[in-house]
């Protein structure tokens, strides 16, 4: 229970403060401005990571949670709980979030710019590189873990910095379905569920491929 609720909590810190910078970015007609909003997103990644990751080990999305599974690196009794407690969290999240801001329409909706081929290839990218980032720091060594919390975020903000104008750049099904469902807004919404999880299980095999044991020169011959 105890991992559930930091999945809970940590989804829920990162929609309401993701999506309530763009939200409040609306609002004050671009007072926080678009790198604010990446640089948000980017550092309560970070601190969630921080903060709870001893606990649950930080998914806060269920894509990272159906990789880390394929991967060997997660119960697969456990999918189904931490997947229900991130919606739940970030659910929550756009829930209070519609009570602050009543009149915003879309609430941190992702929604693409162009069409949804360009949003799917582009969040099916930006996916696959923050995956391939987790499970090398994830999985690592304990150095490496150390700056887990940093890389990760890092990932975030620079990937939400350069295509959130166009796709959103969620990158987290959580993420997207909350303010989804609680604006109502559920159109191109299949493509924010399939794209970041085809992204994240396709890094998954190239980690395995990266990180397995080369075949000494003298068996090649």
């Amino acid at each position: 229970m105890q991992r559930y609720v930091s999945e809970v909590l940590g989804t829920f810190a990162i929609v309401f403060c993701g999506t309530g910078a763009i939200i409040i970015n609306q609002e004050t007609h671009g007072a926080i401005t678009h790198v604010g909003v990446a640089m948000t997103f980017g550092l309560i990644v970070s601190a969630m990571i921080y903060a709870l990751g001893n606990v649950s080990g930080a998914h806060f999305n269920p894509a990272v949670t159906i990789a880390f599974t394929i991967a060997g690196r997660f119960a697969g009794r456990q999918v189904l709980p931490y997947i229900i407690s991130q919606l739940t969290g970030a659910v929550l999240a756009s829930a209070v979030l519609r009570y602050l801001f009543p009149a915003n329409a879309l609430l941190g909706a992702t929604l693409p710019a162009g069409s949804e081929g360009q949003a799917f290839v582009l969040e099916f990218i930006l996916t696959y590189f923050l995956m391939l980032v987790i499970l090398n720091v994830a999985c690592g060594s304990k150095e490496q873990g150390m700056f887990a919390g940093l890389a990760i975020g890092a990932v975030v903000l620079l990937e939400a910095m350069f295509a959130g104008p166009i796709c959103g750049a969620s990158m987290n099904p959580a993420r997207s379905v909350a303010p989804a469902l609680v604006s109502g807004h559920m159109e191109h919404l299949w493509l924010y569920l399939v794209a970041p999880t085809v992204g994240a299980i396709a890094a998954v095999f190239t980690w395995q491929f990266l990180t397995r044991p080369a075949v000494p020169v003298e068996e090649c011959e």
